[in-house]
């Protein structure tokens, strides 16, 4: 890009706008996984939706790369481009709540920590994922799942309406009556079809829940698994629960004698009556004594923000995942295998619910290609040493490809990693997926919107 260029961007934002020379360049292009190091020509920092459009006006006429970056959490990177002009959203933070409506409107680069303290001083809640510094933006487009799933859904099942700005610079509102096809495709589709610069949510009551960690020693996997594939898909929908391989951090709860074990363990959330809650987690002495059992009740933003200080932004991260509906004796060898040989004390292997309410929603209600499966699985390896970067990523890879033949196929988007087969977008799609190019072609028939888990726009009838 040029110096004219960049000067043309910056009289037409209200926001800031840095390139390679500014002193706040190498701050302003970091992102939450310290793998990616990517040098956009300039990082439009957007104060509003007419920033985002002037900046998408200036894109097109110069005919630059453009990503969009919402809360900078995407594994492989797509929020930054090399030699292009990142759309930055984050000083779009700002949540409105309407607690007659139980609604919540969020600015385009609101992190889901802005959302929950928000929504909680009202005791209202809405599914999203667990880590509070995820952005809204590509957790939301790409479906979201969390620790409320089983109980209300997907977050795009409580996505009411988004405010986009379009390939062409023009700003239109999505929901189920205005541009309903549209509507459809961001409800799953990821970034492919526009900039969001604002989403409205359903919210549910939601306040103190019920917090708990059990965990057994990893050598245990196997009877952990064999109960839990059983126990969590049949037990209340209050009953949230995800397995997760793991080491044990030098951290609270854990007592100093388990620090550095590595185990095989469950993350509860409990959302219905709080005297019930011991009782419902009960059946969890069946797998045998576990190692650690520690539950509690819990603010709701409390739990969003338990993994924050653990993994925070700027350890070196690669994950892969793909959508489960079983978990077969042959995959708990798999698991058991790769979880006793975490290869760094952060790495880890959860596998998330996505059933209960997620499955009364209608297969092609959303573009969401999995209304059957049971659980999202993600196999991350993460340290904080660069020279580590090879062994985690070969680790994930390895685990990957030999729990994949007992997968559905496909993954959770925001899941997909980098360098992963080009026929992965379109398993994750699954027949959605030439609906979506339809609305991309719709949308984005140039495919400005490219830097993502891309859906190709279908081709133009011939005429007659």
């Amino acid at each position: 890009m040029n110096t004219s260029t960049l000067e043309t961007m910056r009289t037409a934002l209200r926001g800031p706008v840095t390139g390679p020379q500014d002193p706040d360049y190498d701050q302003d292009r970091k992102v939450y996984n310290a793998m990616i190091d990517k040098r956009p020509a300039a990082i439009a920092r957007c104060v509003d939706a007419g920033d985002v459009i002037a900046a998408i006006k200036v894109i097109r006429d110069q005919g630059l790369e453009l990503a969009v970056r919402g809360g900078g959490h995407s594994g492989p990177g797509l929020c930054l481009v090399d030699g292009g002009v990142t759309v930055d959203l984050s000083p779009m933070r700002w949540v409105r709540v309407d607690p007659a409506a139980r609604t919540a409107q969020v600015g385009g680069g609101t992190q889901l920590g802005d959302l929950d303290h928000a929504t909680h001083a009202f005791g209202l809640a809405t599914p999203s994922g667990i880590i509070s510094m995820t952005g809204v933006g590509g957790l939301t487009l790409g479906g979201g799942h969390g620790y409320l799933t089983r109980k209300y859904g997907l977050t795009v099942d409580n996505l009411l309406a988004a405010d986009v700005v379009l390939a062409d610079g023009s700003f239109v509102t999505a929901s189920e009556t205005e541009h309903p096809d549209l509507f459809w495709a961001l409800r799953g589709g990821g970034g492919n079809f526009g900039v969001v610069t604002s989403f409205t949510y359903r919210l549910h009551p939601v306040d103190t829940i019920g917090f708990g960690i059990t965990a057994w020693p990893v050598d245990r996997a196997r009877e952990v698994l064999t109960w839990y594939r059983d126990f969590l898909p049949q037990a209340p929908e209050d009953v949230y629960g995800f397995l997760n391989i793991f080491t044990i951090p030098p951290a609270p709860p854990f007592p100093e004698e388990i620090h550095g074990l590595k185990v095989c363990g469950v993350v509860w959330c409990h959302t219905g009556d709080l005297s019930r809650f011991e009782e419902a987690l009960t059946p969890v002495q069946e797998p045998g004594q576990p190692a650690f059992h520690f539950t509690s009740p819990m603010p709701y933003p409390m739990l969003q923000t338990s993994l924050d200080e653990l993994i925070p932004t700027g350890y070196q991260w690669y994950w892969r995942g793909d959508f489960f509906d079983s978990i077969p004796d042959a995959a708990i060898d798999v698991h058991l295998k790769h979880g006793e040989n975490l290869p760094t004390p952060l790495s880890l292997m959860h596998l998330y619910p996505v059933d209960g309410a997620a499955h009364r929603v209608g297969p092609d209600d959303t573009a969401w290609g999995y209304r059957d499966a049971v659980w999202s699985g993600v196999f991350a390896g993460v340290d904080p040493d660069p020279a580590n970067a090879e062994t985690i990523r070969r680790w994930c890879v390895d685990y990957w490809e030999e729990m994949h033949p007992y997968s559905m196929g496909g993954s959770y988007v925001n899941f997909l990693g980098e360098g992963e087969a080009p026929g992965r977008v379109r398993a994750t799609y699954r027949n959605h997926y030439d609906r979506l190019a339809q609305v991309k072609r719709t949308y984005d028939p140039d495919n400005i919107f490219h830097a993502n888990q891309n859906i190709t726009p279908a081709a133009q009838p011939e005429s007659a």
